[in-house]
């Protein structure tokens, strides 16, 4: 704007207009809850998990709220408080099913890193602090930056990162898993790190952040999702596995050319390919194909194991 000397002034609402339009250029395309379900002890007699479950529901940051708040649909159906968060682990078999029913039907993504513990062989390197967690956060974001590398478009506002919502585990050190995934970012051709970093921003103000699950709503629905995988594959004390809520949720895991495994699904280490093919807990995974047919994950399970 011009003012009556004839100089010209910048119109502070002009400014305003612009830094916001700066700020929402920015501002992230995608959020990604994550939440895990197991433990990582080593005490398999003592009580342990088998399994370490890490899993992330991608949702597009425009559409995120209406997408989570299927949580509050949910607690209705369920007669539960309008504010008190749902917890897999706490709700019965009917009441889980209203929630997986819900998730399944919404406009998000998962990806799920499923840990067999026994089969791992140096167990003392993962005993040390955090190692076993940021071990599954490395997979998972690859996984999870795959996805939104190809699924963004150009009409989306945003910058194509993605915002990360873990929930917040007591005693961890956020910092430190932020140095932990800047150091893979600097060692990616030499660790061969498949994490796309045009999605991951790891230096980015507020692109990754820790929250309890009554503060995001995202975080429950992470919380059932890895809960789900968590019971298709460690069996109960009467030897048996729940795969019914995994099934339900085929239609929002990740996968590219009809293939889940290697994607939405990470199964590791390779030792435990010959159970995932062999064991009939794993039946809800494995293709109607023989197996002599078929190539491998690692290839040969990535392409034998297809949810039919």
């Amino acid at each position: 704007m011009t003012t009556k000397t004839g100089h010209w002034k910048p119109d502070p609402f002009d400014l305003v207009a612009r830094l916001g339009h700066y700020r929402e250029s920015m501002a992230a395309t995608f959020v990604i809850y994550i939440d895990e379900s197991g433990d990582e002890g080593f005490s398999f007699s003592e009580g342990s998990s088998e399994w370490f479950i890490l899993s992330g529901v991608i949702t597009r940051k425009a559409k995120d709220l209406e997408t989570v708040k299927l949580i509050d649909k949910v607690r209705k159906v369920l007669n539960k408080p309008p504010k008190k968060p749902l917890h897999f682990r706490d709700l019965k078999h009917e009441q889980r099913l209203p929630l997986v029913g819900e998730i399944a039907k919404a406009e998000l993504r998962t990806v799920s890193v499923l840990i067999h513990k026994p089969s791992l062989k140096e167990t003392e390197i993962f005993q040390e602090r955090y190692r076993l967690y940021f071990y599954a956060v490395r997979f998972l974001f690859e996984r999870v930056s795959w996805y939104c590398k190809d699924h963004k478009t150009s009409q989306e506002v945003g910058d194509g990162t993605a915002e990360i919502v873990f929930s917040n585990r007591s005693g961890m050190s956020y910092e430190e898993l932020r140095n932990y995934l800047k150091y893979l970012k600097d060692k990616t051709g030499y660790f061969d790190v498949r994490i796309d970093w045009s999605v991951i921003d790891v230096d980015g103000a507020n692109k990754i952040t820790a929250y309890s699950s009554g503060k995001r709503m995202g975080l429950q629905i992470a919380d059932a999702v890895a809960s789900s995988f968590y019971y298709a594959v460690q069996s109960s004390q009467y030897g048996y596995v729940e795969d019914r809520y995994a099934r339900m949720l085929k239609t929002v895991v990740y996968s590219r050319a009809g293939r889940y495994v290697g994607y939405g699904l990470k199964f590791w280490p390779r030792e435990v390919d010959e159970k995932l093919h062999s064991e009939p807990q794993f039946g809800w995974l494995r293709s109607k194909e023989p197996r002599s047919k078929l190539r491998g994950i690692n290839d040969k399970t990535a392409q034998s194991l297809r949810w039919s």
